[in-house]
């Protein structure tokens, strides 16, 4: 893959103070040029077992932005197009300041429509594996819908399942029940997301599919504009936010490692790091194969580097 690029760790713009999360910082903008929006930066910062790593990845944020915006507009167009709040990644169009140095915005940088974000993770499985093949393996079900007998670690399930949670703003998501998320938002709208929530995630599981990947499961995050309609924000089918898998190691009885932190995972777990503490630097080697499996998902997906 090609040489290492400086990382972006933070940033601290004069657009009044950020919503940091684990990735992204997140600014309240009024552009002049497309009203109030969001600016949304994704850093290098990785997390592992809710913590933020100290160590980032370069160009990972490129990589999120760039598969974020190639699935959004895949998605707006065809027989069923979704509505999504991206308005522009080119931050020379986003009507910024003009003393704001756009180079450490460039690549990673998304100008959204604001919306309410409903508060609940859309999450939808195609494949056995994380969360759910814990709970199978202990009870046959996953979230709660009984699956049949005799599935494999890293299965196809029968059909995709729409398994929604609740958004934690620290900590893991914590997966509900269907009519407990409908008692919360109303059945129409519940039942609304969860049609879209399993219509994308098939349309992207069949673009995945034709370039070598599984993608096993992912979590999409809706909102409302004023008028109500329900839109698609945050990231869109990335390797933070779903499984993908390569097509030729699914199936074979096990799960198979993602194109994602998995070697950071595995090195974790191997360091002897408690998950309680501060979490270690990460070697050169891991944060070298971790970069090049994001761009590799990068390459595969949208066809090109970020």
């Amino acid at each position: 893959m090609s040489s290492m690029t400086a990382t972006v760790v933070r940033t601290d713009l004069p657009l009044g103070p950020p919503l940091r999360g684990k990735v992204r910082d997140c600014y309240r903008f009024t552009s002049p040029v497309h009203g109030e929006s969001l600016l949304i930066v994704s850093t290098d910062r990785i997390s592992a077992f809710d913590w933020v790593l100290p160590t980032p990845i370069p160009d990972k944020g490129k990589v999120l932005t760039a598969i974020s915006a190639f699935w959004f507009d895949l998605l707006a167009h065809g027989p069923r197009p979704v509505a999504h709040h991206l308005i522009t990644t080119d931050v020379d169009a986003m009507g910024l300041p003009a003393d704001i140095d756009r180079g450490p915005l460039r690549g990673r940088t998304m100008l959204v429509r604001r919306a309410d974000v409903i508060p609940f993770e859309c999450v939808v499985r195609g494949w056995l594996a994380g969360s759910g093949l814990t709970e199978y393996r202990r009870a046959g079900t996953v979230c709660g819908m009984p699956l049949p007998a005799g599935l494999a670690p890293g299965d196809r399930l029968p059909t995709p399942i729409f398994t929604p949670a609740t958004k934690a703003a620290s900590g893991h998501d914590e997966n509900v029940p269907f009519d407990t998320m409908a008692a919360a938002i109303g059945a129409e709208l519940a039942a609304e997301l969860r049609a879209k929530s399993i219509d994308v995630y098939t349309r992207g599981a069949e673009h995945a599919a034709a370039r070598g990947i599984v993608l096993a499961d992912t979590k999409f995050e809706w909102g409302r504009l004023p008028d109500g309609s329900v839109i698609l924000v945050d990231e869109v089918l990335t390797p933070d936010s779903s499984r993908f898998w390569p097509a030729a190691d699914a199936g074979q009885g096990r799960v198979p490692d993602s194109f994602d932190k998995q070697f950071v995972r595995d090195w974790l777990e191997s360091s002897g790091w408690d998950k309680a503490s501060p979490p270690p630097e990460l070697p050169a080697d891991i944060v070298a194969r971790t970069r090049d499996k994001y761009l590799e998902a990068c390459r595969l997906l949208a066809g090109r580097l970020p």
